[in-house]
């Protein structure tokens, strides 16, 4: 924990502390929201929700603060959150984690500008792109074709990049990935700082980090100059609510600030800020008792799962070179009970009373949190043992789910066509059949993780589409792309 503010600071909660006042001051409203602190709210809506949350869905009024221009209580929260963290300076995120990367590729990139990126990167670092003109070196990660599962980005894949384009302005870095995997992010900052560039962090799925020593080392504490975390993910922010975090100086902060702005809701829901100052608040007060407990339900949730015919749970040791897992992130393997990761997540969700964060192809993968109790991990348990009863005897008699084989690819490559030009390119719809061997002008994205398949301006190959085709008959969605069906595509005319 940041060292700046002393436990007693940590306490408090300025923002929340703000917006509850506010919501019990007993007064004429004549600003938006137009329900007007819930008198005008549908019944059915204030079933679902209660009266207290619309008395608090309120506006920038001068006790509140205001985000772009920070002074009182979100300037006090942010300061808070940033010494909780381990950052020089934070910022509260109304827009989710896909406003902060764009805004972090804004600060750091001018058209034209090459960036190091890893070609598992989110499909918000692919708006960022077109956002920003920027050229992407895409560098491929590791893939484990064993588990079909890729894990984290070597450093000398990064050191072979930033030899062959010594121009690059940044590196960004997507650690943890989506099953948990963490690359080498110190040794990759080193790097970068040897040569005078910053490194930024897709750490979406890693916020917990900083509150207990048994989990992966923190992007901030292992060197990086700009991380953006979904707090709502893993901690008890309200969905949408993130956090962006810098240190160090390579980073022109006024500039972020700028990008902030245009990325940003000119009107941001304090519900979803004020729990960001909240979250900060209990992790930094309890955070290590209750990752703590987390960690324990994790292990042991780990082990009954490890004895069950035909799953296979990934762990440290599936893991090469430096990476480290995250063991509250739980991917289990399912072909072998003959299902698909798409059908076994039907059945659970339908039947067992259990719903998984992702299913693939192969795999489920749970997120297990400080708000997971014991029973959830029996629940869990006991679902996935009935499903270990009920298909691996008959697993003879049923196809086991499709492999996908990962797309070959040099470790670094420059794309032909920018994201940006492809986007702004006029395209036309082809049948699929007709789309092979054409350049895509849409993003054709498997979704949940939202790692894109084939980015615009890519060439779209017979091995990608029949991926997205199994992805799709396996009960999987396909999103980016106009014809959801995948019965044709966009491509680039001429």
């Amino acid at each position: 924990m940041g060292d700046r503010l002393h436990l007693e600071d940590q306490r408090q909660a300025p923002l929340l502390e703000a917006l509850t006042q506010a919501a019990q001051r007993d007064h004429a409203p004549f600003y938006a929201p137009g329900h007007k602190r819930g008198q005008g709210t549908p019944a059915p809506l204030k079933v679902l929700l209660g009266e207290a949350v619309f008395r608090a869905d309120l506006p920038e009024l001068p006790e509140l603060d205001n985000l772009f221009a920070p002074e009182g209580a979100i300037a006090q929260a942010q300061s808070l959150a940033a010494a909780a963290f381990g950052a020089e300076q934070t910022w509260f995120l109304a827009n989710g984690s896909t406003c902060g990367i764009e805004a972090a590729l804004l600060a750091v990139c001018r058209p034209g500008d090459k960036i190091i990126v890893p070609r598992n990167a989110h499909q918000s670092v692919v708006s960022a792109l077109i956002l920003t003109g920027a050229v992407p070196v895409w560098v491929q990660p590791q893939v484990d074709s064993e588990w079909d599962l890729v894990q984290g980005v070597e450093v000398s894949a990064i050191a072979q990049a930033l030899t062959t384009h010594p121009d690059c302005r940044a590196v960004l870095l997507v650690s943890p990935t989506y099953q948990g995997v963490c690359s080498d992010v110190a040794a990759i900052a080193h790097l970068c700082h040897e040569r005078q560039i910053p490194l930024l962090v897709d750490e979406a799925h890693g916020p917990h980090f900083a509150f207990h020593p048994d989990l992966p080392t923190p992007a901030l504490a292992a060197g990086a100059d700009l991380v953006v975390q979904s707090t709502h993910k893993v901690l008890s922010a309200l969905t949408q609510a993130s956090m962006l975090h810098v240190q160090c100086d390579r980073i022109e902060r006024p500039r972020l600030q700028k990008a902030l702005q245009l990325t940003q809701s000119t009107s941001p829901s304090y519900l979803l800020l004020a729990s960001l100052d909240a979250a900060r608040q209990q992790m930094a007060l309890e955070g290590h008792e209750r990752l703590t407990a987390t960690l324990a339900l994790a292990q042991r949730v780990r082990r009954q799962l490890a004895v069950l015919p035909g799953l296979r749970v990934f762990d440290q040791t599936a893991l090469g070179g430096n990476f480290q897992l995250d063991l509250t992130r739980l991917t289990v393997e399912v072909s072998d009970l003959g299902l698909s990761g798409f059908a076994a997540d039907t059945l659970l969700h339908e039947e067992l009373g259990v719903t998984a964060e992702l299913p693939t192809l192969r795999h489920l993968t749970f997120i297990l949190s400080l708000g997971n109790s014991p029973a959830d991990g029996d629940q869990l348990v006991q679902a996935l043992t009935e499903l270990s009863k009920r298909y691996y005897k008959a697993l003879a008699a049923t196809p086991a789910a499709p492999r996908v084989e990962p797309l070959a690819a040099p470790v670094v490559q420059v794309p032909d066509w920018l994201p940006r030009d492809a986007f702004f390119a006029a395209a036309e719809a082809v049948p699929a059949a007709e789309a092979i061997g054409r350049l895509s002008g849409e993003t054709l994205c498997p979704y949940p993780p939202g790692i894109p398949l084939v980015l615009p301006g890519e060439v779209i190959t017979a091995q990608a589409l029949q991926s997205l085709q199994d992805i799709r008959q396996a009960g999987g969605y396909v999103t980016g792309c106009a014809d959801s069906t995948l019965a044709t595509l966009m491509v680039i005319k001429g």
